[in-house]
């Protein structure tokens, strides 16, 4: 670990190891249950590899019945856990902690339940995103969210994260197409939210626990909602000599009622990298590469274009090719895929981070990055989706060097900073985890920060799902609005205050 502060661990827990074990080895029988040291290496970390940590076991559960009894076992004997998916989550959502269980839910990986008449797909949590697209392709259907980790992330964790991807302009991020889902809570209760109708009664909880972060519940069953394949969809690729250019192109293409299905703006080191690694025939002499991608009827598509091109030349563009086939859109997309593998390539290590502005304020952030690199002394890759103003900037670095990680996370709190100054959000899909925690409080007031803790307080009253993450404060319920210092000392002292 580095020195990021985490929950304290509990010591009576630590000391109770080998009990633990051997009950989640009766709970989960066969090879479900991972303590030895190497085997549990594999678990030390998610996407956002910089922090590490060894948790106390891991469980690999295959039913909800013994999700349940896991997590009843845990909540009645005050044990900690941490739900994880596929681990691909860049915000360490995911990390593990010393006294905590980690519950991996990957052996959940069955599609429960095909409807193409409600246009409906029911999978268990550990099914990939990409895998629900290629259950119901050979019918013409598809399932929209597509993050750049779709071959690998599952769907439990797409939940836990809202995730997005470059189709998320047009055609929502998870909250807008998950339907309903099936979870645990801390005490082992089992609840269904939702499910193939459009809309529940009541509070939008299913709407809360979207993006939630295993901080409420483990997810163990996921309706989604799928989508024919459009008639047809064609790409451009729009090459700017500048940022801002390309930033106003996308702003002005949005403002003249034009939702493309998706739009992604790349500058010159990514484009360089992409291409690289790809081939998939990037302009590079061009300071920023828009792909445009439209959909739907062929002479929509052919009208829609001709005003693309027309807002791009009146932008300054220097470059603009039309794909001609299926397979010259898929390698446009190829390249933009790959852009956080083929940044790898030019830099022995990179931090992506993730926040979300107003269209419009692209260029003043832009520009923002630009001084904020000169000053740092490290260099920045930028991919974004740019249509809906999520920001995705590739902080380049070496953590061989003393100090260097320390000065790009520090580069990253900035641009966050940033983000949030001029409108925007801390994050837009990667999630808050522990990586945006300690920033919480300059998008947030107290008082917000209250509610949404009063929030977890109801679905788990002994914060023992996925500590540390998220809030800025470790708390109990019981301090809820009734913090008093009386002679310096505060009460519940043995709970670490970050």
């Amino acid at each position: 670990m580095t020195g990021l502060a985490m929950p304290k661990p509990d010591a009576a827990t630590l000391a109770r190891r080998a009990e633990i074990v051997a009950d989640m080895k009766i709970i989960v029988p066969g090879e479900g249950v991972v303590d030895a040291v190497n085997g549990m290496r594999a678990f030390e970390t998610d996407g956002l590899t910089a922090y590490r940590q060894l948790p106390l076991v891991v469980v690999l559960p295959e039913t909800t019945a013994q999700v349940a009894r896991i997590l009843r076992y845990c909540n009645d004997r005050n044990i900690r856990v941490v739900p994880r998916g596929s681990g691909t989550s860049l915000s360490g959502g995911a990390l593990p902690l010393e006294d905590a269980v980690l519950l991996v839910m990957s052996r959940f990986n069955r599609i429960l339940d095909i409807d193409y008449a409600n246009r409906t797909v029911t999978a268990q949590p550990g099914v990939t995103n990409l895998g629900i697209t290629h259950a119901v392709e050979q019918e013409g259907f598809y399932y929209a969210p597509d993050p750049s980790s779709q071959i690998a992330c599952s769907i439990g964790g797409n939940v836990a994260e809202n995730s997005g991807g470059v189709h998320c302009l047009k055609y929502g991020l998870t909250a807008n197409n998950v339907l309903g889902i099936e979870m645990v809570l801390m005490d082992g209760q089992v609840l269904r939210l939702g499910g193939k109708h459009l809309d529940a009664e009541g509070y939008d909880l299913l709407g809360i626990m979207t993006g939630s972060e295993g901080l409420l519940g483990v997810v163990t069953e996921v309706t989604v909602r799928i989508l024919k394949k459009p008639e047809a969809a064609r790409a451009l690729l729009i090459g700017f000599p500048t940022s801002e250019a390309a930033g106003q192109c996308v702003a002005d293409i949005i403002g003249a009622g034009i939702i493309p299905g998706g739009m992604e703006m790349m500058d010159r080191p990514a484009i360089h990298a992409a291409e690289d690694f790809v081939r998939a025939g990037y302009p590079l002499d061009v300071e920023a590469l828009l792909i445009v991608e439209l959909d739907g009827p062929g002479p929509e598509i052919d009208h829609l274009i001709g005003q693309v091109e027309a807002i791009a030349a009146r932008n300054g563009s220097t470059a603009c090719r039309i794909s001609t086939s299926e397979e010259e859109r898929l390698a446009f997309w190829a390249g933009r895929k790959a852009a956080f593998p083929a940044v790898g390539r030019i830099s022995p290590d990179y931090y992506c981070m993730d926040g979300t502005i107003p269209r419009k304020e692209l260029p003043k952030v832009l520009a923002g990055m630009r001084a904020m690199s000169e000053r740092y002394g490290l260099g920045v890759a930028n991919v974004f989706h740019a249509g809906d103003g999520n920001l995705h900037p590739l902080i380049l670095y070496d953590a061989n060097r003393p100090g260097e990680l320390e000065k790009a996370e520090a580069f990253g709190s900035d641009i966050l900073r940033l983000c949030v100054e001029v409108g925007g959000v801390l994050t837009g899909e990667h999630g808050v985890g522990v990586e945006k925690r300690d920033l919480m409080g300059t998008m947030f007031t107290q008082d917000d920060l209250d509610h949404q803790m009063r929030v977890k307080c109801a679905f788990d009253p002994n914060h023992l799902l996925n500590p540390g993450k998220v809030f800025p404060q470790l708390r109990r319920c019981a301090e809820m609005g009734r913090m008093h210092v009386h002679k310096g000392q505060m009460p519940f002292p043995d709970i670490p205050r970050f």
